[in-house]
């Protein structure tokens, strides 16, 4: 049975964290899709230090873009990061927000047309001011349609607060809206 959850929060808020606990207490062998490109030494470290959070039993692939030429059926996969995944489009179609949209769209639902567990992991960009630079305000624009594109066909929503999962979305919720 498909299962797709969404976990978004603040920079450091525990979601990655979170997501890895998850993935665990739902099966013994989960898979780690990493989306991120390295652009720095600091990123690299970031990366590392994720890396050795996880033990033996996660299987690790590096994906930039193209999740669905990994076939994950019947498996728990933590996807972290929608973020970084939507970066990835966005800079490659030159900054145009509905190329890069549509893109990570049809890719995301390529993707998450297996029968698996999927645990996208992103971050809520937008619950700061508005920024002065034009380029970042476009990326916030795309990133805030594509999670509310996952969270609509999400199963559950939970944002990460200062290390605390709150639900936002649940099959199991009376106040479940559908999107």
């Amino acid at each position: 049975m498909k299962r797709i959850i969404l976990i978004t929060g603040g920079a450091r808020s525990g979601k990655s964290t979170y997501a890895e606990q998850l993935a665990l207490r739902l099966t013994r062998h989960p898979i780690y899709l990493a989306t991120a490109r390295i652009w720095d030494e600091d990123f690299r470290q970031r990366v590392l230090m994720h890396q050795a959070r996880r033990g033996p039993e996660w299987l690790n692939i590096e994906e930039e873009k193209q999740l669905s030429l990994h076939k994950v059926e019947g498996r728990t996969v933590v996807i972290d990061c929608v973020t970084l995944w939507c970066t990835n489009f966005f800079f490659d179609l030159q900054a145009d927000i509905r190329q890069a949209l549509a893109a990570a769209q049809q890719e995301f639902d390529r993707f998450t047309a297996q029968e698996a567990t999927f645990i996208f992991v992103t971050n809520e960009i937008g619950m700061g001011g508005t920024s002065e630079n034009e380029l970042q305000r476009k990326f916030t624009d795309m990133l805030g349609w594509m999670n509310q594109y996952i969270a609509a066909r999400a199963s559950e929503v939970i944002l990460m607060t200062a290390g605390i999962p709150v639900t936002i979305k649940s099959d199991k919720s009376e106040n479940t809206r559908n999107l």
